[in-house]
């Protein structure tokens, strides 16, 4: 299913899927030709793939977008592993508190 983009798709935005139309598109190869770049994309959501002519401007917001998704999995993980922590803390508590850890639970 790879299809090249037109210069229409590309006012979306390289990183917005062409078939689920989320932003979740990712470049997986990138070859400079000329003055503009030949990018493979790819989405996780859906499996589309296809590639895209991106000039430089087009390839730094590309950039951009990949740089800010991976920035909003990193604060959701950080999110999520304190959640876990927390949940974590309040059970050793409760077992403390009802002597229930024992030496040889180390």
């Amino acid at each position: 299913m790879s299809t090249l983009r037109t210069a229409t798709e590309q006012t979306a935005g390289a990183h917005v899927c062409r078939f689920c139309t989320l932003p979740l598109g990712q470049p997986r190869d990138a070859e400079r030709t000329g003055r503009c770049w030949l990018v493979q994309l790819y989405c996780p959501s859906c499996g589309w793939s296809g590639e895209a002519m991106l000039d430089q401007g087009q390839m730094d917001d590309l950039d951009e977008a990949v740089d800010d998704g991976f920035a909003l999995l990193a604060a959701a993980l950080a999110q999520v592993t304190r959640a876990n922590m927390q949940e974590y803390v309040e059970r050793f508590t409760a077992a403390l508190a009802a002597d229930a850890v024992l030496p040889e639970d180390f």
